[in-house]
């Protein structure tokens, strides 16, 4: 009788702390599985509570964790199968990644985001950025998972604008109303110029190292003279005793 195809998505086989596929797979009272190291970890950093990292329910006292033979099975099925298999090139997003906030299921790491959007995106999401016309001309930046600080909360616009006079950076639009009259620079400008002041800041401190280092030098060279000078004495002392025996 032939065997009946299973559907199954990778990400019911993903411990939700590392976010990689189960490894010695653990089954807590609440349903949830995870990495046995992974749980262990995490409970061993908590002090008297123990709670489940989905759910939040908690236990008392801590349960013991014992390996989901059947779960464990299961996944190294999947494996020799190739099920769980990420097609070549692509990459998970990790804790402390930039998720594509394209990516159904498992989320893939971002390469860049986009403040005219807002949002990230994976290798695969973000080529029609770079094919169609229209979005050619979207502000691309460096992954990140501060996107809003980007975007005017008074107008839902890009800040690609800064006024120095305040201090803080603004759209377009805040640039014609309450900052009017202001000395106002692009967003790059005021990056490159501060960028320029931290460099300069920089090389000062540098030199105001070398300099102290100098200065200690010089110290110690006195402080090596100051400690021969017993020693000179010494010797005088010595030489006019002599002489002044001999002369007897």
């Amino acid at each position: 009788m032939a065997q009946k195809g299973v559907d199954l998505e990778e990400e019911s086989f993903c411990c939700s702390i590392c976010l990689d596929l189960l490894k010695d797979p653990v089954t807590i009272p609440c349903g949830h599985s995870y990495c046995m190291k992974c749980l262990q970890g995490l409970w061993d950093a908590e002090e008297k509570v123990h709670s489940c990292p989905q759910c939040r329910k908690t236990f008392t006292p801590r349960p013991v964790l014992g390996k989901n033979v059947m779960l464990a099975a299961l996944v190294e099925q999947l494996k020799k199968t190739g099920l769980q298999a990420a097609p070549a090139g692509l990459c998970y997003a990790g804790p402390e990644d930039v998720v594509c906030d394209v990516c159904t299921g498992r989320k893939l790491k971002a390469i860049k985001s986009c403040l005219s959007c807002p949002a990230s995106y994976c290798e695969e999401h973000l080529q029609p950025h770079l094919k169609a016309a229209a979005l050619k001309k979207h502000k691309l930046v460096e992954p990140s998972k501060n996107l809003q600080e980007n975007i005017c909360s008074r107008h839902d616009e890009v800040m690609k604008m800064f006024c120095r006079t305040d201090q803080k950076s603004i759209c377009y639009l805040c640039s014609v109303e309450e900052h009017e009259g202001h000395k106002i620079v692009s967003a790059a400008a005021e990056r490159t110029e501060k960028q320029r002041e931290l460099e300069e800041s920089q090389q000062q401190i540098q030199q105001r190292i070398q300099d102290r280092e100098k200065e200690v030098k010089l110290l110690q060279q006195e402080v090596e003279k100051v400690h021969l000078l017993p020693l000179v004495f010494v010797q005088m002392m010595k030489q006019k005793f002599l002489l002044k025996k001999a002369a007897q």
